[in-house]
């Protein structure tokens, strides 16, 4: 008989690797050790880069079209209300009527007070558009959101440069009496 059935014989254990199997189990090892360094290598290079890349599915890190970037931007930095301003004055035509629009325009809009500046071409259309200007505050609203405009400050046309000279008359202040 031989002693292969025997339990305490050592028949039922693996052999022991020896020379080429030893060299591709160390080489197996050797490998994922290095692809383990090169992936932790890999991922420090892609930090620094800006993070990881994306993967098939939508992400944060993606990038965004136009205008939800910027509406993003705006509600970030708080200048939903200048901007929403800005468009007013694109769109002053259509909120004023054509007839207004060609003698007053939107020079400026201070955010802190809430003031709309208008300058107009003439002192008839600044009186005029002054007589408009609650039912124009409460039309921007209306389009802006409340309280986005408290007021608007009317201005007439700047008159022509003052001129000092031997034709003038003291204490008078000369021909800009007509202008507003």
């Amino acid at each position: 008989m031989t002693d292969q059935g025997t339990p305490g014989s050592g028949a039922g254990k693996a052999p022991e690797p020896s020379g080429v199997d030893l060299a591709r189990v160390a080489l197996r090892a050797a490998k994922e050790a290095a692809r383990a360094r090169g992936d932790a290598a890999q991922q420090k290079k892609q930090a620094r880069r800006g993070g990881l890349r994306s993967g098939a599915r939508a992400d944060r890190r993606d990038p965004m079209a136009l205008g939800p970037a910027i509406n993003r931007l705006l509600s970030e930095r708080g200048w939903e209300a200048p901007a929403a301003v800005g468009g007013v004055m694109g769109r002053w035509p259509e909120i004023v009527g054509e007839d207004v629009a060609k003698h007053c325009e939107p020079e400026r809009y201070d955010e802190d007070e809430r003031v709309l500046v208008v300058r107009c071409d003439s002192t008839a259309w600044a009186t005029n558009l002054r007589l408009l200007a609650p039912t124009l505050v409460a039309r921007l609203n209306e389009d802006l959101g409340h309280g986005t405009v408290r007021l608007i400050k009317v201005v007439g046309p700047g008159g022509p440069a003052r001129r000092f000279g031997p034709l003038r008359a003291p204490g008078s202040t000369g021909p800009g009496d007509t202008y507003g």
